[in-house]
């Protein structure tokens, strides 16, 4: 969807050598200021057993025994530095506020911190947060440009976008990256994933912020979410709406092959050019690749733009193919070794098998119509291959089918292919 130009917390310390042992303490009061024990307190002047002595008499030299004022001492002391040493560990813990009601148990992080807190609802921080992160891609061949977004995934430089962005760029196309300051780096191209419409492109690291990545996982429905890119060509900019559906099958074209999408789907505003950018909840991460939007023909002389159903690709997979494209140029996805329609009215049609394949090797035959993965129904041929792709090359899936008007299921291992 990219535009073309002109057209579209008991603290626990901070070393493990002053750990706290766990037990009984040491004695009664442990841990806490002054003198402790079941002795008598110090007596003053009056009290019984205090000695009155003339005034020039010298000094009383040291008894044998207990040196009190020295314990006391070296008491106050020692819990002194206690306590700084275990507010200081407090501040240095991980997610240090964040402790449940067992003593000296610390909940468990998140996978990705938000950098934002939970119960923050300001579209302005998100944006604040994010906006450093988020780039527009150039793409020139020589004789016609294209726009769209993207955003810096590490800090080597890498920056995510869409296959389809670059999907012009050929051997003498010139790839470039505008950072939100507007200046602009030429941008290698990494490798793509025509199958899951992503892309990798490699740029000079100074001034450049890395995102945060989140979970799409826990993504539900009416969830508030912002959109980041460059509609139109207008940097920077921000809209925001809801998750208005998940799981959504979409197939996204614009580089000579489908992808197919098990997309995020979103009313906030996305328009062509928005294609390669973030999708963030409120606490500042990314959830989703902006990758497709429904339209319905724009009038005479201009595009087709936001009618509020916008699609994103999760982020979980996301982090899959890009990892694959940063180590090998290329990505994998599964495949069960047979051909599906996609416009059959029947449903998923198997229109061919592929000789040695999974689906061969399972039993599948021509013409079976698959109705099902797992524990999932599928309706056509889109559903099946969005639902495979949502797996691994290796993993079982249960295929359930109709052949002869009878239903039947079978097991199938993933193959694997590159694209």
């Amino acid at each position: 969807m990219s535009g073309e130009w002109g057209s579209e917390e008991q603290s626990a310390p901070a070393r493990p050598d002053l750990l706290r042992p766990a037990g009984p303490a040491p004695y009664p009061g442990w841990g806490a200021p002054g003198w402790h024990g079941d002795r008598g307190a110090l007596r003053g002047p009056g009290s019984a057993g205090f000695e009155s002595r003339p005034p020039h008499w010298p000094p009383p030299q040291p008894r044998a025994g207990t040196p009190w004022l020295g314990l006391i001492v070296v008491s106050l002391v020692v819990s002194l530095i206690g306590g700084i040493l275990g507010a200081i560990a407090a501040t240095n813990l991980p997610g240090g506020d964040d402790l449940t009601s067992d003593a000296g148990t610390v909940a468990p992080l998140e996978t990705d911190p938000a950098p934002l807190p939970p119960d923050n609802a300001s579209v302005t921080k998100v944006a604040d947060r994010l906006l450093p992160s988020v780039v527009q891609i150039r793409v020139f061949d020589g004789q016609r440009g294209a726009t769209g977004s993207g955003f810096v995934l590490d800090e080597r430089g890498h920056v995510v976008t869409n296959a389809h962005v670059v999907g012009a760029s050929g051997s003498r196309s010139e790839i470039s990256v505008v950072l939100p300051d507007g200046r602009e780096r030429a941008a290698e191209l990494i490798g793509t994933s025509t199958s899951y419409d992503l892309a990798v492109l490699e740029v000079r690291r100074g001034g450049l912020r890395v995102a945060d990545l989140g979970s799409s996982g826990g993504l539900r429905v009416g969830q508030p979410v912002v959109a980041f890119g460059s509609p139109l060509g207008l940097t920077s900019t921000v809209t925001s709406g809801i998750v208005s559906a998940l799981d959504r099958p979409v197939t996204a074209g614009g580089t000579g092959e489908d992808s197919f999408i098990n997309a995020i789907q979103t009313d906030a505003a996305i328009n062509p050019g928005n294609s390669g950018g973030p999708l963030v909840d409120l606490r500042g991460r990314v959830v989703g690749v902006n990758s497709a939007i429904a339209t319905v023909g724009g009038s005479l002389g201009s595009e087709s733009g936001s009618i509020g159903v916008g699609f994103a690709i999760p982020i979980d997979q996301v982090r899959i193919t890009t990892v694959q494209l940063i180590r090998s140029g290329v990505a994998q996805y599964p495949i069960i070794g047979a051909t599906v329609a996609t416009g059959d009215p029947r449903g998923a049609v198997v229109s061919s098998i592929s000789g040695g394949g999974p689906a061969a090797a399972a039993g599948l035959r021509r013409d079976d119509v698959i109705i099902g993965i797992d524990d999932t129904p599928v309706s056509d041929g889109t559903e099946l291959i969005v639902a495979i792709r949502s797996h691994a090359p290796g993993d079982t899936v249960r295929l359930r089918y109709l052949r002869d008007g009878q239903t039947d299921s079978v097991e199938v291992v993933l193959g694997r292919a590159e694209g």
